[in-house]
């Protein structure tokens, strides 16, 4: 009988939820990530993407693609998971097994749709994802095929908000054209030597003889690779194991000599690892260094926060403590950074830049762990005086004696006359707030004192109203 199998993906999923739960963002160029500019994108609406911004990439430059339209909101990871869960429990009810991939894609083979036609299949997605869209307001789009590698491929092809569905008698029709990176498994290093030989298509790698293949990628990824490219693709679909880490790694072609290369390395390393984690919808506690040495033994070194996190300037800085150099340990060929203690749950800390700041020791035979006599490095990993740091502190401490508010821009906050709303800005003593949520629409504006007794910080996961779901679900 012929096998489905379903990609879903929610679209623009981060960046969809806070437009779904502030009707004030719907249409406009919204970027999740950041507020201040230096960090990176976790998400971005298809309105912003029309800019060219898209996730991962530094905040600064996403704001001067889309230009002042664009709308900066603050991450809120809780709320992020609880749509998640309302819509994979909508899908657990209609398909037996999921392959969740992430927080916003997974894989599922509906025992209902063996032996179905092209037609039957693109019809039950349509009223699967009428029925996302019924009952959390969130679009989604979902590909079909004879396997995961076209189904994946049918859900790009689907975006945005769509069904694609790849008949058997067209999939090599279609997957033989596009470009050998778009095969799953293909990144950068096998995209290069596939290059390298002339291969540009999945065509031309599917064309290739069996020791050609195994010749230029191996006789394992690349026979895999090369199955796939042929249109074979027998991977079940099966629950996946919760990720206990997050990591990503690089071995270099030459040996890493200097304190700047290996911090480079550890930087690049730091942010390949946060894509991913910004991806899964959780952050970290535990942050570890890895080294493998030019003899290949291994030197690795852990830190773990108090606080689960997903900011990558608190991550990057914690990684760089632990780093160790080749004058001390000798040339380093291979540097990897990796996440665990994975959570959920976020905490927001008063002052973050104070995790953000790297002390380091002016020579290596100082004691590493105290970091004494050290030079303070800021969050882009500028030198910076001990004064600088000093004024730093002072603008953005507050006395212990003083009572005043503060508010962040797109904190959640709740008025008893006007609901639950959330901060559009602040300063100079006012904060101007929208009242409104998933079920209210569009909201009105209203502006306050900051230290105005009746508004007081709110549960994010308000903004959802679903106030009857999450009492079922408790």
């Amino acid at each position: 009988m012929q096998r489905w199998v379903l990609h879903i993906d929610m679209d623009a999923f981060f960046a969809s939820v806070e437009q779904l739960t502030r009707p004030t963002l719907r249409d406009r160029p919204v970027l999740v990530g950041g507020l201040g500019g230096r960090g990176v994108v976790a998400g971005a609406s298809y309105e912003a993407r029309e800019y060219g911004a898209h996730s991962a990439m530094p905040m600064f430059r996403a704001q001067q693609l889309v230009g002042s339209r664009a709308v900066v909101v603050m991450p809120r990871h809780a709320v992020y998971s609880a749509a998640s869960r309302r819509v994979f429990g909508i899908i657990a009810a209609h398909v037996g097994v999921i392959e969740q991939l992430s927080i916003d894609e997974a894989f599922m083979e509906p025992v209902a749709l063996r032996g179905a036609s092209a037609g039957e299949v693109f019809e039950w997605a349509e009223n699967l994802r009428a029925l996302i869209r019924e009952e959390t307001g969130l679009p989604c789009s979902i590909g079909a095929g004879s396997g995961k590698q076209f189904a994946k491929i049918g859900s790009g092809e689907a975006k945005p908000d769509g069904t694609f569905v790849i008949p058997v008698n067209k999939q090599i029709e279609m997957l033989h054209p596009l470009a050998a990176k778009k095969l799953w498994g293909v990144g950068p290093v096998t995209a290069s030597k596939l290059s390298s030989i002339g291969v540009e298509t999945i065509g031309q790698l599917a064309n290739m003889t069996q020791k050609e293949v195994e010749i230029s990628l191996g006789n394992t990824v690349g026979i895999q690779l090369w199955r796939l490219a042929q249109g074979i693709d027998e991977r079940e679909v099966a629950p996946r194991a919760i990720s206990k880490q997050i990591s990503t790694e690089h071995t270099y072609p030459k040996d890493l000599l200097s304190v700047t290369e290996v911090d480079a390395a550890i930087l690049r390393a730091a942010q390949g690892a946060h894509r991913r984690l910004l991806k899964d919808g959780r952050g970290a506690r535990t942050v570890t260094v890895k080294l493998r040495m030019a003899d290949f033994h291994i030197e690795s070194r852990s830190s773990t926060l108090p606080y689960a996190t997903d900011d990558i300037k608190v991550l990057q800085a914690s990684a760089l403590r632990l780093a160790r150099y080749p004058e001390e340990l000798g040339p380093i060929r291979l540097v990897g950074v990796s996440y665990s203690g994975l959570e959920e749950a976020r905490q927001n800390v008063l002052f973050p830049e104070l995790d953000r700041e790297l002390v380091r020791p002016p020579a290596p035979d100082n004691d590493f762990e105290t970091g004494v006599g050290g030079a303070v490095v800021g969050p882009e990993g500028e030198a910076m005086s001990s004064e600088t740091v000093v004024e730093g502190l002072t603008l953005n401490a507050k006395d212990p004696g003083d009572a005043e508010k503060t508010w962040r821009t797109t904190e959640d906050v709740y008025h008893p006359d006007y609901g639950h709303g959330w901060v559009q800005g602040t300063g100079h003593g006012v904060v101007s707030v929208r009242f409104e949520t998933r079920a209210t629409g569009r909201g009105k504006s209203k502006s306050f004192a900051v230290d105005d007794p009746a508004l007081k910080p709110a549960d994010p996961l308000d903004s959802l109203a679903w106030s009857e779901w999450f009492a079922a679900e408790s």
